[in-house]
């Protein structure tokens, strides 16, 4: 068990270490959609590559969700492992709606042993998860 400022050491380490071994711009909160962001998730347990619609107008998430649904059959022929979460529960209580893949492997933010293969999962999702919203950009703000 670590202390929290140990597991925050760990923490920032793994992000830095990421951010050093793929240096690459992302996508994540440039989408120039308000509420629309793309996350890299880790911690203790699981790590995911995450699409979430958090707008502070309901109906607004629940537009951008609909029209994420119509695009459902393509992303998921180019990613077959997302998930479509309508009712995502974070950490801090607040739901959202979230679209994600799962690291599928063991992992966990404070094993080093693990985290070669949760970057290299992170690039190929998220190079994946970028390339349709560019590629569908247009439909997906088109609400």
């Amino acid at each position: 068990m670590f202390s929290k400022a140990e597991a925050e050491l760990i923490r920032k380490e793994f992000w830095t270490s990421f951010g050093k071994s793929f240096p690459k711009k992302w996508l994540l909160y440039n989408t120039k959609v308000k509420g629309l962001s793309f996350k890299f998730v880790a911690d203790r347990k699981k790590a995911a590559v995450c699409l979430d619609i958090e707008n502070p107008d309901e109906l607004v998430n629940l537009l951008y969700y609909d029209q994420m649904l119509s695009l459902k059959v393509l992303l998921e022929s180019e990613i077959p492992e997302v998930i479509f979460d309508d009712d995502f529960l974070l950490e801090n209580g607040k739901t959202i709606h979230r679209i994600y893949v799962p690291f599928d492997k063991k992992f966990s933010i404070h094993n080093k042993n693990t985290w070669r293969d949760c970057y290299e999962f992170f690039v190929d999702t998220m190079t994946k998860f970028e390339m349709f919203f560019y590629e569908y950009e247009d439909v997906i703000k088109n609400i």
